[in-house]
């Protein structure tokens, strides 16, 4: 049975699935496998830790991840955009890598049921309030001590930077990416319940790599 997307007023890429794989090499100037293996390194990952990844695309991160973890742990990829989440699974998914149709500001899963939450390059498709509901998730499916780490459009730091942030936003007709390159995402993953997350490292000029923990028992703040 064909799988269906599920309505979000995020912007997904069901049309972009099957030559995604083609464009993120290019998108990331040939630097993807760094650019991933520095998000996976953020992620403190242990044999059995379980890892959700948000947006996961066609899940080449997702599965990174999941080839790094033992018998008992488990990555788990979501993304609203059904004909993703259908390539994902026909390439990727193996004994402890499953993917999912599911949107990231309403998940199935139970409290503190993940190790980490990962994201890359998925906020910058969703509006301001979507981005707080998602947030406002992957802290509810963190258990305490769990990490956060989000690689994402945000203030530009080089000129190239600003003029591709600025033109991709007005070419694409995407006011989402204005809310990223305005500096939005540090106060909305505080506002979640995290701890302030810190930027460890600037890609191409406007891609911010985040990180973030949630305490020990800290609550939901909103």
């Amino acid at each position: 049975m064909a799988l269906k997307s599920v309505p979000t007023r995020g912007r997904t890429l069901d049309h972009a699935a099957l030559v995604y794989d083609l464009l993120e090499p290019v998108l990331l100037l040939g630097k993807q496998a760094e650019y991933d293996n520095h998000i996976v390194s953020l992620l403190g990952l242990k044999g059995a830790h379980r890892v959700l990844d948000l947006g996961c695309g066609t899940g080449v991160l997702t599965r990174m991840i999941a080839d790094r973890l033992d018998a008992g742990g488990e990555a788990v990829g979501i993304d609203a955009a059904a004909n993703m989440i259908t390539v994902a699974q026909k390439k990727r998914a193996s004994r402890n890598c499953r993917f999912e149709v599911m949107a990231a500001e309403s998940l199935s899963y139970d409290a503190e049921s993940f190790d980490a939450v990962v994201s890359s390059l998925f906020f910058h498709h969703v509006p301001l309030d979507l981005k707080e509901k998602a947030l406002s998730e992957a802290f509810r499916v963190l258990g305490p001590g769990g990490r956060l780490v989000i690689a994402d459009m945000h203030l530009p730091t080089t000129f190239m930077g600003a003029l591709v942030s600025h033109v991709s936003r007005w070419f694409f007709m995407q006011p989402q990416i204005g809310e990223n390159i305005r500096g939005v995402l540090p106060d909305l993953i505080e506002k979640a319940g995290f701890q302030r997350p810190e930027i460890i490292a600037t890609y191409f000029g406007y891609i911010a790599l985040f990180h973030t923990l949630k305490s020990h028992g800290s609550s939901h703040a909103n």
